[in-house]
């Protein structure tokens, strides 16, 4: 993986493609879910409903 490369997969489960990708500009977790031909992406939520982040102290972005 280039280093310039915006997303980041972070973790993997199983045959299934259960994937777990951060911008890295903003930290946002995404979930990508993926089974034959057909797949998706979704923003994963903590237990309030907000979106989950990851801090980056390398980053400069404004929504960190």
């Amino acid at each position: 993986m280039v280093k310039n490369d915006r997303f980041e997969r972070i973790y993997k489960q199983g045959m299934c493609a259960l994937e777990i990708w951060v911008d890295r500009e903003t930290g946002v977790n995404y979930l990508y879910r993926q089974s034959g031909y057909s797949g998706g992406l979704t923003v994963l939520l903590d237990s309030d409903g907000k979106p989950v982040i990851t801090p980056n102290e390398n980053s400069e972005s404004k929504y960190l």
